[in-house]
């Protein structure tokens, strides 16, 4: 009885079929799952994201023809961005040191 082989590119070491079923993964799973990003990440992500659609209403308005815009808006245009990337990556190297 002859044995069914995988097919594999010329040169290569051929692989019996019925041993891949037997075949183990090397990276051990893990059962716990990993944790999610720290709660300054996503406090930097979420005003990060507000200040830019702040900056993105700013820009619509101003090309629309608007000349007297808001100031809260400004504002947060011009505050709330830089201070959720700052967060951002305060968090990223607190991360990164706590892994070190």
């Amino acid at each position: 009885m002859e044995r069914a082989y995988l097919a594999t590119c010329p040169g290569e070491k051929r692989i019996p079929t019925d041993s891949i079923c037997r075949m183990e993964t090397a990276v051990k799973e893990t059962a716990v799952a990993t944790p999610g990003k720290p709660f300054l990440m996503r406090l930097g992500i979420g005003l990060f994201a507000l200040g830019m659609v702040a900056v993105l209403a700013v820009f619509i308005m101003f090309a629309a023809g608007l000349e007297n815009l808001p100031v809260w808006l400004s504002a947060a245009a011009g505050i709330i961005t830089p201070l959720g990337l700052g967060l951002g990556i305060i968090a990223l190297v607190h991360e990164a040191r706590r892994k070190n």
